[in-house]
């Protein structure tokens, strides 16, 4: 009797199994998420609270929120963090310079909003601070960061390529993995399209809540990338006229070092020992050539990265940006620039130029060259074209994927930089490492032989437009 009961038992759990597989199967389309009316609106409350940085990261530190129009005024208060809980009695108070975005006039935006802005100053290196922002009433909660050393220290930072699509699904994880695997990360260079329709409010809105409250204690380093621009109404579309996204300059507070028609999207600062050089390759592109020479020229850092958005070694589709590969190329050579970090095509690549040669000493060793990166964070994926690369006569592709979202932990140890990817789900995909040498190029170690099997649309869970 009790056989034929737990046979019986058996055959149900199968039975229900089946039928929770045919539901599950009948539940995998992919509809774009709908939000409330309203839902990326302002209110009385400090929101899109993020750290850049717009001066010397050791002594300073610049803070960015968004109120409703009805805060006219705000402040921010800092001090030193302490276990204390009451560590704010020792806070001191800044008061924000707040200016009106009206943009209610603009396709897709259609808003207003008071911008908040403070930087810090006089601050201590190398130091733990906690700080908050508010208008008196309104507050935020405490937030902690930490500034930069005056001298040579190892550090880490993350670097993802575009946002763009899905950024509340699903760039969401890879944002928040990134920071689970680089806790102690000093800031997140984003390579452009941070999101997809330049203006949109709603999009800069699933921006800031996907990456929630780590925008406050993470500081951002932004490139603009070609969704960045565009027209602000019809009559700009049609005669093929656009601007950069209207929110740009308030809600970012960077660095006023570049060309005077490119402020804030050009720029550069110096972290410890590391050179950060934000270009833009959307907009006069010539005319960053002569400040590029001079910032390289005088640097006296000994690692040197820069960050764009199209790559001049592209991997997908039919592009081919020539005319950047020919203005700037000659320049990351002449400098020996370490290290190019891209996004806009939708797959990962990463590579050298000029080409170099695998030595036989036991390790994949090569002798230095600027390695060249494409990464995306986003969901939106592209197929990759191999042949590209191939057809590059200086320079050499060592490492692919397609339809996976990576993110990069780069870590600056004096002289020794440590490169690694990883996926979504934290498995490590691609690594390096990249070894300074007195009077020659750096020394190249290849370490992608720990990394998972390459991945690509052949061997992943299916990337289909339509169905998405």
């Amino acid at each position: 009797m009790n056989f034929k009961i737990k046979i019986c038992s058996a055959i149900t759990f199968i039975l229900l199994f089946f039928l929770v597989s045919i539901n599950a199967q009948q539940t995998n389309s992919h509809p774009d998420l709908v939000f409330p009316d309203k839902w990326s609106e302002p209110t009385v409350l400090p929101d899109h609270i993020i750290l850049t940085f717009s001066s010397d990261p050791a002594t300073t530190q610049s803070v960015t929120w968004r109120t409703n129009t009805t805060i006219k005024k705000s402040i921010a208060e800092i001090a030193l963090a302490d276990g204390a809980p009451r560590f704010w009695r020792n806070a001191l108070q800044y008061n924000a310079v707040t200016t009106l975005m009206n943009a209610d006039s603009i396709n897709t935006a259609n808003i207003s909003s008071n911008y908040h802005a403070v930087t810090f100053t006089n601050l201590l290196p190398d130091t733990l601070y906690a700080y908050r922002v508010g208008d008196g009433k309104y507050w935020s909660e405490w937030f902690q960061f930490k500034t930069a050393a005056k001298t040579a220290k190892p550090f880490s930072f993350l670097y993802v390529g575009d946002a763009q699509n899905y950024i509340f699904e699903v760039w969401s994880r890879l944002i928040r993995q990134g920071f689970k695997k680089a806790p102690d990360a000093r800031f997140i260079i984003h390579a452009g399209d941070l999101i997809n329709n330049a203006h949109n409010e709603s999009q800069w809105h699933e921006w800031f809540m996907a990456g929630g409250w780590l925008h406050g204690m993470l500081p951002s380093v932004p490139t603009p990338g070609n969704h960045e621009y565009r027209g602000y109404n019809a009559d700009d579309d049609s005669k093929k006229v656009s601007h950069i996204s209207v929110q740009w300059p308030y809600q970012f507070t960077l660095p006023q070092n570049g060309p005077e028609q490119l402020k804030e999207t050009v720029y550069f600062f110096d972290y410890q020992d590391a050179r950060i050089i934000s270009l833009n390759s959307n907009r006069l592109r010539k005319e960053q050539v002569p400040w590029l020479d001079s910032v390289l020229f005088y640097n006296p850092n000994k690692w040197t990265i820069i960050t764009f958005h199209h790559p001049i070694f592209s991997g997908a589709g039919d592009r081919d940006n020539k005319e950047l590969r020919d203005l700037w190329k000659p320049l990351f050579d002449k400098y020996k620039v370490d290290l190019v970090l891209t996004g806009h095509d939708h797959t990962y690549t990463r590579g050298q130029s000029p080409k170099t040669k695998n030595s036989l000493t036991g390790v994949n060793t090569r002798n230095g060259a600027t390695v060249y990166v494409v990464s995306v964070s986003g969901g939106k994926m592209y197929n990759l074209s191999e042949g590209l690369w191939n057809g590059y006569a200086d320079a050499q592709l060592d490492r692919i994927a397609e339809n996976t979202q990576l993110f990069q932990v780069i870590n600056i140890d004096g002289s020794k930089l440590k490169y690694e990817a990883y996926t979504a789900t934290g498995q490590l995909y691609d690594a390096f490492d990249l070894v300074k040498r007195a009077k020659k190029g750096n020394q190249f170690i290849e370490k992608v032989n720990k990394a998972i099997p390459e991945r690509s649309h052949k061997n992943t869970i299916t990337y289909d437009k339509k169905n998405k």
